[in-house]
């Protein structure tokens, strides 16, 4: 599809459900509202607290203080001030909220509340849902284009469809803005020869048209041998306010990413060897190329002082190429035995709209909000492979391996996938009385399947049915502290649904429910804020094996998890701002068999007991600002038989700006400031881990006109 025809699609589209209400009303003067456009002045939002509206929580625009749910929003100013380079380093700041990434799913997976990877914590931009071809989903790459990452955790289906029992992430990009012409560049470098240069201006062009224009240029040598890596990430978006009441936003992301090409670190006999912290064992051919295409017109329509309007069309492409030797494992001799050399490309795109109805109205005399609307998905998938290569070679311990590819299995197309998801959602607060609110939510999720394996020119297809609610009550103790209880569920795929083979489409989609209770209060008058919660999760209809032949497999499985999580917000005396989280989970199989073997009462892969995070941060004679803080993750297994772990790990890291002008800032990023040594995961064996970042440090200079 041309870019010219593509945006004439997307004009049509996006205009059509909105248009066609537009007749009545604008016949109607009773119509006629204030306007709503946008007179922020500046470019930089303002760090959101409990009683600013929160999208990822509600459709219906509610603060988390009117949400009966655990919800967390950074902002712009804390995802800067916390040296977060991508959006999984700024989101596990969040509670709850863990890194489990690697080659393998983009290095973009997280954990939280017991559930893993990208089938369980689904991973929204702009509100739009990425879905995930093979586990691998890589936008945005950097964080330079992020204004916001809000996250809902636990089961919330029935806002987003199939694929968010753990938690919901949404990273919202920066906004057209009204206003003079406002402009940020940055340059930066730093250890590894890392270098930045990058650009963020908006403004308004006219009085009815205003633009946002980033790009984002990135390079390092990285920390391992032939660790190059290289991105480039350019968004623009262009806002017209039609009127007062009526506005188009037409948005344009693409990032193109070649990551560090490092599979991982192999244990010498069992036991981690820090000699071998910056080897690379990757062949020196390897291929990691990422790009990422999103095209969205949002259309926003105030139709009366009851009725609201929005729609989202969006059209995205990806591609994602690599080649790699993937296992080491060490080998007696002081040898590495390469194995798992893969070869893949994968081209997906999915086009889609989104439209709701916003009313304010009333229910049996009580004051009540509520918004209807569908969501439909039109995605294709093809992937090319060489799977079946059993090539292996070996290579010198104490040297990075090097070496050409290696293959005995041709690189061919493989399958080919489509799937239609058509969903149907309704939710509805209405306030019980003054202080007590009901939430309630449904949702009705119909996705077709339709498979072709390319190899045996065999086809296969599903229809998959999904049905989600969730119903909170919110107690309002005073204006500034709630308390809320809600049960909520959710729906998945017993795999990535665009990749389930012909046997895997015959079993029902997986079904989760929670239940869950908190506490939220803002304290101070504005300067601190402090939220706990608890939850129970079931997770039923996994893929078991049956008790009387192991051969058999059926949906009989059961996971759960309980767990609290807490956070706290706190400005102190003398500027000293406090930002505190930690979380608690209990998370088990309560029966699972696989291969003969019953799993039952083990803890999942990649799911720490405890995680942690801390950060202070201090203003000195308004021209200096210095910040520290850590990151502690428990330990974590890597098999179901829960007899291969990787410990876990403390990270400390700091940051110090210099304001010389108001014009122009000053930065030192100190990361991982200790030089600690620690596994983000690992294989399933334990034999294999990737290791985190060494100490670096990042100079930036930021100057704004």
């Amino acid at each position: 599809m041309s870019r010219n025809s593509l945006f004439v699609v997307l004009s049509g589209a996006s205009l059509a459900p909105c248009l066609l209400l537009a007749a009545p009303a604008q016949a109607a003067d009773s119509l006629a509202l204030p306007s709503t456009a946008i007179t922020e002045t500046t470019h930089e939002a303002p760090q959101p607290t409990l009683d600013t509206p929160l999208p990822a929580g509600s459709r219906l625009d509610l603060t988390p203080l009117q949400t009966p749910a655990s919800t967390s929003s950074l902002a712009r100013e804390q995802i800067d001030e916390r040296n977060n380079l991508t959006v999984q380093d700024a989101v596990t700041r969040s509670p709850g909220i863990t890194f489990v990434g690697s080659p393998g799913n983009g290095g973009t997976a997280l954990s939280a509340r017991g559930f893993t990877g990208h089938s369980s914590i689904m991973q929204l931009y702009d509100g739009t849902r990425l879905y995930v071809g093979n586990g691998t989903v890589t936008f945005p790459v950097d964080t330079w284009s992020v204004e916001r990452i809000d996250v809902l955790r636990g089961p919330a289906s029935v806002l987003y469809g199939e694929g968010a029992t753990g938690a919901v992430v949404n990273v919202v990009p920066k906004k057209p803005f009204e206003g003079e012409i406002r402009n940020h560049l940055r340059l930066g470098y730093g250890s590894d020869d890392r270098q930045q240069a990058a650009l963020d201006s908006g403004g308004s062009l006219s009085d009815s048209l205003s633009y946002r224009f980033n790009l984002n240029q990135q390079a390092s040598n990285g920390w391992v041998d032939r660790g190059d890596s290289k991105s480039l990430a350019v968004s623009a978006a262009l806002r017209w306010q039609a009127n007062a009441d009526l506005s188009f936003t037409l948005a344009h992301d693409n990032a193109d990413q070649k990551p560090q090409q490092y599979q991982g670190t192999p244990l010498v006999n069992g036991h981690y060897r820090e000699s071998l912290r910056d080897k690379n064992y990757n062949v020196d051919d390897a291929v990691l190329h990422y790009n990422d295409q999103s095209t969205r017109l949002t259309t926003d329509w105030r139709i009366s002082d009851s009725i609201s309007a929005s729609n989202q069309l969006y059209y995205m492409k990806t591609q994602r190429s690599w080649r790699n030797a993937e296992s080491y494992r060490w080998q007696s001799g002081g040898l590495v035995e390469r194995s798992d050399f893969i070869r893949i490309l994968h081209a997906q795109e999915q086009v889609g709209d989104r439209q709701s109805l916003t009313f304010e109205h009333t229910l049996f005399g009580l004051d009540s909000r509520t918004v209807v609307g569908a969501d439909y998905n039109s995605i294709r998938f093809l992937r090319k492979h060489d799977f079946g290569n059993t090539a292996t070679d070996l290579v010198p311990l104490g040297q990075s391996g090097g070496g050409g590819y290696l293959s005995n299995d041709p690189y061919r197309s493989r399958d080919s996938s489509k799937a239609r998801q058509f969903s149907l959602f309704a939710e509805n607060r209405t306030r019980l009385s003054e202080r007590l609110s009901l939430v309630i939510g449904v949702r009705r999720d119909q996705v077709h399947l339709d498979r072709t394996d390319i190899a045996s020119d065999s086809r296969s297809d599903r229809s998959l049915t999904g049905y989600n609610w969730r119903a909170g009550l919110v107690f309002a103790l005073s204006e500034n502290l709630s308390l809320y209880a809600q049960h909520a569920t959710s729906t998945e795929g017993v795999s990535n649904l665009l990749t389930l083979s012909a046997t895997q489409q015959t079993w029902d989609l997986t079904k989760a429910r929670q239940t869950e209770v908190g506490i939220k209060q803002l304290l101070l008058d504005g300067r601190g804020e402090w939220t706990l919660a608890a939850y129970h999760i079931v997770k039923k209809k996994l893929l078991s094996a049956d008790p009387e032949n192991s051969n058999i497999q059926q949906q009989i499985g059961q996971q759960s998890s309980d767990g609290i999580e807490a956070s706290l917000e706190l400005t102190l005396p003398y500027e000293v701002r406090l930002s505190a989280n930690a979380a608690l989970v209990r998370a088990e199989y309560d029966e699972f068999q696989n291969g003969g073997n019953d799993y039952s009462g083990n803890r999942p892969l990649d799911v720490p007991r405890r995680d942690a995070n801390l950060w202070l941060s201090k203003a000195f004679a308004e021209r200096f600002e210095a910040g520290a803080g850590l990151r502690y993750v428990d330990s974590r297994y890597t098999d179901n038989a829960n007899q291969h772990s990787v410990p876990g790990y403390t990270v400390v890291d700091a940051n110090f700006d210099w304001h010389l002008r108001p014009d122009l800032t000053l930065g030192l990023q100190l990361n991982n400031l200790f030089d600690r040594q620690y596994a983000t995961s690992a294989s399933s064996d334990g034999l294999q881990w990737m290791l985190g970042e060494p100490r670096s440090f990042f100079v930036t200079a930021d100057y704004r006109f």
